[in-house]
């Protein structure tokens, strides 16, 4: 380590140059100053970061003790319950609640839509994400199987102009349900063009209309007798008519209309965390590299398709001329957030004084937001926040000591900056049950930051599964999301956001759709969650956000929410109840093989990319082919399930070896011939992807909370070090 550094702990020379020579002399700041004040930081704050992984070690040890007490009597939820208030897991409830966060951007206070989360370690991936902000309703139907791809419809090798009219005709519905007209349907429309300050549809049979609702109608770029675009507003969100009758697709259609673009990724989460993979050093300032580029606006990613090479680059904003004639401007990116690391691991970056790797949340908080704080610094910088803010997504948080934390993290870090008081708002993941469960008094202590409560199935179901790992063997995995447990989170997270004065002022969000080839399922399924309430929900892909926005479209969530205001509040006793098998024969044999395949070819799959490719987030293919976004939080429940059923004796040590053998053979042939892939068979005991996931599973009743991290970081960092 550099020792000549204006600070008392140990820095990685890399780190210390990145920050002291890419990014301070953007700030304004000293670095002598930062550096001495980083070290005050980390002197105060680590050691009640260690302490918080102790108090919750304390409480897992407490939870086993009761159940191994409690083995083989009829759970009693009420004693239950009391235990869980004695030992402070169950905090009381204060009574009122109002959070008091203050100029919080539109597109978090006002605007309902799709949230996309992305690995910040992939900068085109990132970039994509950030410009998702707006996509082809076009390009998002036609490849997708929203329309079957087969027979006289199937997409084929060009462009098949029968799909691209159910393509169309699909569009047109669209604008029909969003923008209706007063008589007749877009479907019938020749022209659009503005007469007297409205917009005029001409249709077929010659008749002109006009919206039903003639404020919808926002603006136009171009001539108003021939526009190139008009911009539409429904719900707060935008959609574009582009118009070009001499388009590949304009010049054939009715009216010239050439696409229709969506506004369709309101927010970003750029993750640093469950969908990233990274160990050391090189590997976090990859991450840090592509949050300033990101927020400096000149992050680039070289694209190739088809032999063609091109940089990919961020969206200016739109402008356009507004209906009553001034000039208007829509943002061309989405608002980015971004997803911090939780309290669990450290990092080498940084040691304190007395030797230790500091904490690398607390880290990961003072840089991203001295590289966000470059928006209000630097006028080279993009405005990410156009009301002064960064926006920080703090997980797995249990309960609201640690969220007071996070807040005094924040104190600091804005004093360290010299930033003015609350200028860092914070969004809290509800995926450990301790917060769950004390939800109000989380969103208490952080009334005057917090932006933000999201729900995570996954996550929350091995939170679940491991809090009770010595109450009983748990029921398959694919049923557990329709346990009363797990309903009752999903509403009571609506219920404490409505009830603390989240409209106006915060997101309340829902979970991901973890099957990116199947936009017909999700725009099935995902409506639920505009429906439940939530004002944003996690999507996998621009394209995925450009098809869920139109749920957002059909559904007022603001009205929803003031529907749901009136309803019984999600039961605490629901939220407490454990989903555990009846009896263990309630299984059949053919029924736990089956279980035991699909949850350990899932970890193989993954872990398998994450350790021998660095690879956080990507589409694993299941047992049955289907890909399926997997991150950290689909492998710590299949883990977690595993280990709960070698515990309880649902399987052996003998039979989950097996079928690891069995599954690594069919995880090598779904990956056969890709680059870089490394096969765990036959030499299964040279395989460090499979010595991991075996640690995963066998050891992970010993795992912090479940977490899976730090197995990972360690074979991670071995397979870094393999010739």
């Amino acid at each position: 380590m550099q020792t000549a550094l204006p600070t008392q702990s140990a820095t990685d020379p890399r780190f210390y140059q990145f920050i002291t020579e890419q990014v301070l002399p953007l700030t304004g700041l000293d670095a002598t100053a930062f550096w001495q004040g980083f070290d005050a930081l980390v002197a105060e704050l680590a050691p009640r970061n260690r302490a918080l992984l102790a108090q919750r070690d304390h409480l897992q040890l407490q939870i086993d003790q009761w159940h191994q007490q409690h083995v083989g009597r009829t759970h009693d939820a009420e004693a239950y319950r009391a235990f869980l208030e004695e030992i402070g897991y169950l905090q009381p409830e204060p009574e009122i609640v109002s959070i008091a966060t203050q100029t919080v951007d539109d597109e978090i206070a006002h605007i309902a839509g799709p949230q996309l989360v992305v690995p910040i370690k992939n900068a085109r991936f990132a970039i994509n994400a950030a410009n998702a902000r707006w996509g082809s309703l076009y390009d998002a139907v036609y490849g997708s199987n929203l329309i079957p791809d087969a027979g006289e419809l199937a997409s084929g090798d060009g462009y098949n102009p029968r799909r691209g009219a159910e393509v169309i005709r699909f569009a047109r519905d669209f604008l029909d349900r969003a923008f209706p007209l007063i008589d007749g349907s877009h479907q019938q429309a020749t022209a659009y063009r503005i007469e007297d300050a409205q917009l005029v549809v001409e249709l077929t049979n010659g008749v002109c209309t006009g919206l039903r609702q003639p404020e919808q109608w926002t603006g136009l770029t171009g001539a108003h007798q021939q526009p190139d675009s008009l911009i539409l507003c429904n719900h707060r969100l935008h959609v574009e008519i582009v118009f070009d009758r001499n388009g590949s697709l304009g010049g054939h259609a009715q009216a010239g209309i050439q696409d229709i673009r969506v506004e369709s990724a309101i927010t970003t989460i750029m993750d640093c965390e469950d969908s990233v993979a990274a160990v050391d050093a090189e590997d976090k300032l990859e991450v840090y590299a592509n949050w300033l580029g990101l927020i400096r606006g000149d992050l680039i990613a070289e694209v190739s398709k088809g032999g063609q090479s091109r940089q990919r680059s961020l969206n200016p904003d739109k402008t356009f001329t507004a209906a009553d004639g001034t000039q208007g401007q829509l943002p061309g990116r989405a608002l980015m957030l971004i997803r911090n690391v939780g309290l669990l691991m450290d990092s080498e970056l940084m040691h304190d004084a007395d030797h230790q790797p500091v904490p690398e949340g607390i880290i990961d908080a003072v840089v991203t937001a001295l590289i966000a704080s470059l928006q209000f610094r630097d006028s080279g910088a993009l405005k990410n926040s156009r009301c002064g803010n960064i926006y920080i997504v703090k997980p797995k948080l249990h309960g609201p000591e640690e969220v007071a934390f996070t807040v005094t993290l924040f104190d600091r870090v804005e004093e360290l900056l010299q930033l003015p008081r609350h200028t860092i708002k914070l969004g809290i993941m509800d995926e450990e049950r301790r917060t769950t469960v004390n939800l109000k008094a989380c969103i208490a202590a952080a009334r005057e930051r917090v932006v933000f409560i999201n729900t995570g199935f996954l996550d929350r179901t091995g939170d679940e599964i491991h809090t009770s790992m010595h109450a009983g063997a748990f029921l398959p995995k694919t049923r557990l999301k329709d346990e009363p447990c797990i309903r009752a989170y999903e509403d009571n997270n609506v219920d404490v956001g409505l009830a603390c004065g989240f409209p106006g002022r915060a997101q309340i969000g829902k979970g991901m759709w973890a099957i990116p080839d199947d936009m017909a399922g999700m725009m099935t399924n995902k409506i639920a969650h505009p429906r439940a309430g939530a004002t944003t929900a996690w999507v996998p892909s621009p394209t995925a956000a450009t098809l869920h926005a139109l749920h957002y479209h059909e559904v007022n969530v603001l009205v929803r929410q003031q529907a749901l205001r009136s309803r019984e509040r999600a039961a605490l006793a629901d939220i407490l109840s454990i989903p555990l098998l009846p009896v263990r024969h309630g299984l059949s044999d053919d029924v736990i093989a089956r279980e035991l395949e699909n949850n350990i070819q899932g970890i193989l799959g993954y872990v398998v990319r994450w350790i021998d490719q660095g690879i956080g987030c990507s589409k694993v293919p299941d047992i049955n082919q289907v890909g399926l976004m997997e991150d950290r939080a689909t492998l710590r429940i299949s883990s977690q399930h595993v280990a709960n059923w070698l515990l309880h004796g649902i399987c052996s040590e003998h039979q989950v070896l097996s079928v690891m053998r069995r599954m690594a053979v069919v995880v090598d042939e779904q990956n056969q011939g890709a680059p870089g892939y490394r096969a765990m068979s036959p030499n299964f005991d040279g395989s460090l992807a499979f010595a991991a996931a075996k640690a995963l599973i066998f050891d992970g009743q010993a795992q912090p909370n479940g977490y899976t991290e730090r197995t990972l970081h360690h074979y991670r960092r071995l397979a870094k070090a393999r010739p």
